[in-house]
């Protein structure tokens, strides 16, 4: 669905401003291999997080807790 969004706007773009559009389309890829970094740095914070939620409700997950559903 995103994609989508993103290749509409990209379509409204080049029947506006033609050149900025195609600039935008040479720039993409300079700017997804500037942003790898940034996603690399924030899966390994997620899985951190993650690992310390496990490691500091091990002892009561021992003792028989179990967690409720999550709310959404």
């Amino acid at each position: 669905m995103n994609t989508l969004i993103a290749l509409l706007a990209w379509f409204v773009l080049l029947v506006l401003c033609w050149p900025l559009a195609l600039l935008v389309l040479l720039l993409w890829p300079l700017v997804w291999l500037v942003s790898l970094p940034f996603r690399l740095v924030g899966i390994t914070f997620s899985a951190l997080f993650a690992f310390l939620h496990a490691l500091l409700t091990l002892p009561a997950r021992l003792l028989g807790w179990r967690p409720g559903p999550v709310a959404a």
